[in-house]
Order: C-alpha cells, then sequence, then structure tokens
C-alpha cells in the first residue's frame, strides 16, 4: 500500500514539473512570437488589405475588389520583371548551390587534408566575405568596377589587349541583367559554401575509406557518397537562395535601379517603384502581396523536400544499426 501511493505521489510529482517545464518554454516562446505577430503577420495582413483598395497613400483608400491582382495578371512590366527574377533564381541559387559545392568538397578533401584544415578555414571565411559585407558597400564598390569609363574591368581588358570587349556593363540593356546577376553569384556564393562543409562534416569518413579500399576515385566518391550524404543541406541552401533571390532588392536598387529601360527589373524593385514613385500604393500592394504568396509556396516545397531527405536519412540509419 505504501509503495502504492509513493509511486501515485511521484507520478503526480512528475506531471506537475513537466507542466511548469513546458509552461518555462511557452514563457520564452511569447517574446518571438509576439514580435513575429507585430513584424509579419500584421503589416502582411495590412498590406493584404491595402491591395484590394486604390489608394494614392494619402486621403481615404476607396475599395476595389480584385480590380488590382486582375490589372497584375495583363501587366507586361509585371511579367517581365517576373522573368528577370528567373535569372536571379539561376544566378542567386542554381549557380551558387553548384559551384559552392564543388568548392565546399575541394576544400574539405583537398586543402583540409593536403594544406591543414586552418588553411581551408580562411579560404571559407574569403569565400563568405561578400555575405557579411553591406550590400550598399558592394554594390557602390561593383558599380565602379563596372563604370563604362575608367571602370576596373574595362581597363584591365585594355591592358591584356582585348579591349574590343569593353562594354558599358549595366547600361546597355542586352548585357545589364547578366552583370547583376554576375555580382549576385558574387555575393551569394559563401553561404552554400558555408551549409555544405558543415554537412560535410557529419558524413561518417568510414564511407569514403571504404570507397577508396573499392579503387572509387574523387568523382565517384563525390557523386555516390557525398551528394546523398548531404541531400538535406542542398534542400535548405537551395529554398533560402531561392527566397533571396525572388525578394531581391538592395543590389538592383545600388547598381541599375531596373535600368536601363527595366532590363533589371524585379518584382520587388517594381513594388517600390509603384509604391514611392507612381504611388499606387493599393497596386504595389497586390504586387508584393502576390510575391509573399509565391515565397511561402517556395518555403512549403523546400521544407517538404529537406522533411523527407531527412526522413530517408534516418531510416538509412536506423538499417544500418
Amino acid at each position: 500500500m505504501t509503495v502504492t501511493v509513493e509511486r501515485a505521489t511521484n507520478g503526480v510529482c512528475e506531471q506537475g514539473s513537466s507542466r511548469r517545464r513546458k509552461d518555462s518554454y511557452t514563457l520564452f516562446l511569447l517574446p518571438g512570437a509576439l514580435a513575429f505577430l507585430a513584424v509579419i503577420v500584421v503589416p502582411f495582413l495590412m498590406n493584404t488589405g491595402v491591395s484590394f483598395t486604390d489608394w494614392r497613400g494619402v486621403g481615404t483608400p476607396e475599395w476595389a475588389g480584385l480590380a488590382n491582382y486582375r490589372t497584375l495578371m495583363d501587366d507586361s512590366e509585371f511579367w517581365a520583371s517576373f522573368r528577370h527574377s528567373l535569372f536571379m533564381v539561376v544566378a542567386m541559387a542554381a549557380v551558387p548551390t553548384v559551384v559552392g559545392l564543388v568548392l565546399a568538397a575541394a576544400l574539405f578533401d583537398f586543402v583540409g587534408k593536403h594544406f591543414g584544415s586552418r588553411w581551408a578555414a580562411v579560404l571559407r571565411a574569403c569565400f563568405y566575405l561578400p555575405q557579411v559585407l553591406p550590400i550598399a558597400v558592394a554594390g557602390i564598390v561593383w558599380s565602379w568596377i563596372l563604370a563604362p569609363g575608367n571602370g576596373s574591368l574595362n581597363e584591365l581588358l585594355k591592358a591584356v589587349g582585348l579591349g574590343s570587349w569593353q562594354q558599358d556593363w549595366l547600361g546597355d540593356p542586352d548585357i545589364a541583367l547578366y552583370s547583376v546577376m554576375g555580382v549576385l553569384v558574387w555575393v551569394q556564393l559563401g553561404f552554400p559554401l558555408v551549409v555544405f562543409m558543415a554537412g560535410l562534416q557529419r558524413v561518417d569518413p568510414q564511407l569514403y575509406e571504404a570507397a577508396e579500399l573499392d579503387g572509387a576515385g574523387w568523382w565517384r566518391r563525390f557523386r555516390h557518397i557525398t551528394l546523398p550524404q548531404i541531400r538535406p543541406e542542398t534542400y535548405v541552401v537551395l529554398t533560402w537562395c531561392t527566397i533571396a533571390a525572388l525578394k531581391v532588392f538592395g543590389a538592383v536598387y545600388v547598381l541599375t535601379k531596373g535600368g536601363p529601360g527595366g532590363a533589371t527589373d524585379v518584382p520587388s524593385y517594381f513594388s517600390f517603384t509603384t509604391f514611392f514613385e507612381k504611388t499606387q500604393v493599393g497596386y504595389g500592394a497586390a504586387v508584393s502581396t502576390v510575391l509573399t504568396v509565391i515565397i511561402l509556396a517556395v518555403s512549403f516545397v523546400g521544407l517538404r523536400f529537406q522533411t523527407r531527405a531527412e526522413d530517408a536519412e534516418d531510416t538509412v540509419e536506423g538499417a544500418r544499426t
């Protein structure tokens, strides 16, 4: 009888302590939840409400229903900016992911093993440096480099005898978008590199040792071991970089301001100019709302793929053990 009472008492105490821990966790999460509500949810709902109105930013908004969205569907400027955004996805997601993965494998497998982890860390920091630079500073420096008159790139081409290759890199509508893409590749490359190097550190070294004993070269080890093992990191990089590409604004604003002739316009900058230059606040809100919905959809798909990859990896690890 005494043992039963003690067990019941212990059970009640454990339940009480568990409830207190949950309450304390909720208390710590509360500031973040309030900040998310105030900074993200409320402004998004307000922006969505404004998108259903015809408003110039002053006076009383007039209800317009879906008129702004119908106009958006037929707006060639918006669709042109959206096509440019797909180029930004290539520059900020596809290319940095592929190049970052190859560089991470090279730093991890070659530099780290032959020259030491310190040199690999130094090179990793050098590649990551553009990520921590303010985009305004980086954009101004690159505008100097790509200047048509005495820019560093044109001067370098002239010095090596390739003066015929000199271009107005940011002023020519045919190449301005590709120039911005090149700058964004430089800016974005460090993020996937750091993520992939972190992922490579958790790969079991015995897999590489077994593959080397079987005579597998670097490429076969990279293809059949490295790529499958860091699949979750790959989805993380693709998701984050795609979101960054869809909402890119600072680089376009500093380098070209959407020009020349809208050749580098993207949805975020198109929404900005619609808001503040054309004072079509309701229409600009509709553009930003559509862009937000697209980003949320991309985030959801990316998280699904990441979760699926992590579950598959857990299944494989469980089968091994």
